[in-house]
């Protein structure tokens, strides 16, 4: 009997949730070993359908960048870094757009259609909803920064009732142009402030951001991440995370979230429950 109170006692934390962001869109960037591992995929795929089912709108981007690495040392092609960001030269692009917009993107689409739901895979280039121009053609070749997002084709797979998922690939107005491999947190930043998305949710391999001591920050002010990126609290790789929380909150976007995607059911419990299990940035 006491199990069953407890389910009912879960059910019953979740319930203003779900109340409360009904109706409303979340914005979910899926990488880290959330992507990788077999159980964490399940888990993530239940954790969609479950809120998509209780009536919020999810959209997923996902990320791959680990995968197109494997695949270029598997044929030979040289890649390199500058800054944590990839080197895109034309053979990189067509072997990432293969990898993000084929494999993993209609890998993701399989599971969540798995679990007893409907999802819709696109890159940006589809009716052109990520247009892009090169970060710096001289040194960092295809790898763009966006210029505008068209989010009519979200809008309306949201509508007929599909989960969006999106592969971070954009196109050029250029004819004829390969497109550009674009940054997963960027691109996620950029399309919930086109859809004024409630939330904005990072699934990373961490707690979240820590302080010097490796404790967890559970809740940041906008205005205090610059101060702690400048003392070195906030560094490495969650400084690009971070500054896509911010961006999207200053379009915006009401709240950001950055998670332990190695944790079942991460999203959950940040979404639905008093506590959540991550930082949460706002304004």
């Amino acid at each position: 009997m006491k199990a069953k109170l407890n389910v009912v006692e879960t059910l019953l934390e979740a319930l203003p949730y779900i109340k409360k962001f009904r109706d409303e869109k979340i914005v979910i960037k899926y990488g880290g070993s959330a992507q990788t591992s077999e159980v964490l995929k399940q888990k993530f795929a239940q954790d969609i359908i479950l809120l998509h089912t209780v009536g919020m709108k999810p959209i997923i981007v996902h990320g791959g960048g680990k995968s197109i690495t494997n695949l270029l040392n598997d044929l030979g092609v040289d890649t390199k870094f500058i800054d944590g960001q990839r080197v895109t030269t034309k053979e990189v692009m067509r072997i990432a757009e293969m990898v993000l917009s084929g494999e993993i993107n209609k890998e993701i689409v399989s599971l969540l259609n798995s679990q007893g739901g409907s999802a819709i895979g696109l890159s940006g280039k589809d009716a052109n909803l990520l247009e892009a121009i090169p970060k710096d053609f001289e040194n960092f070749g295809y790898t763009g920064t966006i210029q505008n997002v068209n989010p009519k084709v979200v809008c309306n797979i949201l509508d007929d009732g599909f989960v969006p998922v999106i592969a971070p690939i954009a196109s050029s107005s250029n004819i004829g142009h390969p497109g550009f491999n674009i940054n997963a947190d960027l691109v996620a930043s950029q399309v919930a402030i086109a859809l004024n998305a409630r939330k904005i949710v990072f699934l990373t391999d961490t707690k979240g951001v820590l302080d010097k001591d490796m404790n967890l920050l559970s809740t940041l002010d906008i205005n205090q991440t610059d101060a702690l990126k400048e003392n070195g609290t906030i560094s490495g790789g969650m400084v690009p995370k971070v500054d896509a929380c911010v961006e999207a909150l200053r379009g915006g976007v009401k709240k950001a979230h950055i998670i332990d995607g190695r944790v079942e059911h991460s999203v959950l419990l940040e979404v639905l429950t008093s506590s959540g299990i991550g930082t949460c940035i706002e304004l």
